[in-house]
């Protein structure tokens, strides 16, 4: 199974829906995790 975690899309936000630390943990569970370009750079 796939999770994808988007960008925000209002203007200047730099906050993302996941940690590296949830990342880590999704994948340690057998989950693919893609991260949208341009994720947490506001």
């Amino acid at each position: 199974m796939k999770i994808a975690v988007p960008r925000e899309t209002r203007a200047h936000e730099k906050r993302v829906a996941a940690t590296p630390e949830t990342v880590k943990k999704y994948r340690d569970l057998g989950f693919e995790v893609v991260v949208e370009a341009g994720a947490g750079l506001g």
